[in-house]
């Protein structure tokens, strides 16, 4: 006799929508990245040859956090989201189709 595997289709549910939550919670992260974290021209102040080293830093990482972790976090949770609904509506079709059978 075959072993036969059950597939909790609710816990699959619930877990895309958790993960809907969190794609709609990385707009506070990915908003502070973006558009929180500027720093005004003469705020490091002047006359001196490390300001513009210093704002070219600070510009450079306010990227590289955008787009080289907010974005990347933001993507995986996306791609393992949409795999987990396709995952989920495979089971749920293969179900019904097995009922009417």
């Amino acid at each position: 006799m075959a072993k036969e595997y059950g597939v909790n289709l609710d816990a699959l549910d619930q877990l895309v929508k958790e993960l809907n939550q969190v794609l709609k919670d990385m707009g506070g992260p990915k908003d502070k990245a973006k558009n929180q974290t500027y720093l005004p021209e003469g705020a490091l102040g002047k006359g001196f040859d490390e300001r513009a080293k210093m704002h070219k830093a600070h510009n450079d990482m306010k990227d590289f956090i955008q787009h080289q972790i907010v974005d990347k976090i933001e993507g995986l949770i996306n791609d393992f989201g949409e795999k987990s609904k396709k995952t989920k509506d495979a089971y749920e079709d293969a179900e019904h189709d097995n009922k009417m059978t």
